[in-house]
């Protein structure tokens, strides 16, 4: 890179550390120096980003490469079969994430999902590089990312494997920080982060910040704002969503739920993220623009398509009724946000509540 590029990506970060700062994203300000020193553009090359509402290809030789690095977005920097499968991260959700982790001198952290790398180099230059062990199950990305990491100068334990299995190898650690979306916290992360330790995650469409108690339990409530990450995925993962299963033992039966509350409240969708995990939702519309239909499908196969009053579903998990009964508690409660909700985990599972753990969330949860 030129001086000059190299000037000018200092004044972004600058730029963006203080819309972040008056945005109220930004309040530690030893994040803030951490922000401005790590550069992000030697981590996103190339990537792609929705650019006046289309997606474009955008490389280092682009005139406008460097405006875009610097923004508050996510930026997508794997493709497979057309499907996004890796991105870094908006900086003003990182940073949230990071505050949350709530880091001292000395701590020993693991982060699950290197991807780029540049989330990993901040908690480098926060802590060392020797405090780091980074985790990336996709052996290529993790190449990349340790090569960018050591040219910038940071050198944490790049580990190219299952974040799921956590690396026991230098645990017990103090944080653990997950940069992808899970509908659980896996059992063996409670075993590698210390009492006392903090892990912070996204589920479902929030991030969840979980103390671990000495008896091995987690427990802890959702950050305020809304978080959309990548699912946590195998080697083999093509990215490619899948499709509603057989309509063979599809039953259906009347539904009494709005389908307007897909749409108007980003805190049922939240919600519905919640109660049926593992799915995704599709919302089709009429001419008006109104919800007329909603559809639901996972992985192992459930499925359930809501329309006209009328809904159907099929699978190994009734969704819609899990869906059902997860909006009559929210409405009940005052539509909460969700700082409200909170998550008990456990080497048994994993159980979702409201306000207190005393009051679970319904969901049809993933056998």
């Amino acid at each position: 890179m030129t001086t000059q590029t190299e000037e000018r990506a200092e004044q972004l970060r600058a730029a963006l550390a203080d819309d972040l700062l008056a945005s109220g994203q930004l309040y530690d300000p030893t994040w803030r120096k951490v922000f401005e020193t790590v550069p992000r553009h030697p981590f996103v090359p190339e990537f792609w980003s929705l650019v006046d509402a289309e997606v474009r290809h955008v490389l280092f030789t682009d005139p406008d490469w460097l405006d875009l690095v610097y923004v508050d977005d996510a930026l997508a920097t794997q493709m497979t079969d057309g499907v996004a499968t890796s991105s870094s991260t908006a900086p003003g959700l990182m940073l949230a994430m990071l505050q949350a982790l709530d880091v001292a001198d000395g701590h020993r952290v693991l982060e699950v999902a290197t991807g780029t790398g540049y989330n990993a180099a901040l908690l480098c230059e926060r802590l060392g590089s020797h405090k780091v062990v980074t985790m990336e199950v996709d052996p290529e990305l993790a190449q990349l990312a340790r090569s960018r990491l050591r040219r910038c100068g940071y050198t944490p334990q790049v580990v190219a494997g299952d974040g799921r299995d956590g690396y026991p190898a230098p645990a017990p650690y103090d944080r653990l920080i997950a940069t992808c979306g899970f509908t659980a916290i896996p059992a063996s992360w409670l075993e590698q982060v210390k009492p006392g330790g903090v892990i912070v995650c996204p589920v479902g469409w929030g991030t969840v910040r979980l103390v671990v108690s000495y008896d091995g339990r987690a427990e802890g409530r959702f950050l305020p704002a809304g978080s959309y990450f990548m699912a946590v995925r195998d080697a083999a993962t093509t990215g490619t969503a899948p499709h509603p299963g057989s309509p063979d033992s599809t039953s259906d039966r009347p539904t009494s739920l709005d389908l307007v509350a897909f749409d108007e409240d980003d805190s049922f969708r939240f919600v519905v993220s919640l109660a049926a995990p593992g799915t995704a939702f599709a919302l089709e519309r009429n001419d008006e623009g109104r919800v007329a239909a909603v559809e639901l499908w996972g992985a192992d196969g459930a499925w359930a398509r809501a329309e006209g009053g009328i809904v159907w579903q099929a699978g190994p998990r009734a969704l819609w009724d899990a869906v059902e009964a997860a909006h009559e508690l929210w409405a009940a409660h005052g539509r909460p946000g969700r700082e409200r909700f909170g998550v008990t985990s456990t080497a048994a599972g994993q159980r979702v509540w409201l306000d207190s753990p005393s009051r679970p969330l319904p969901t049809a949860a993933v056998e």
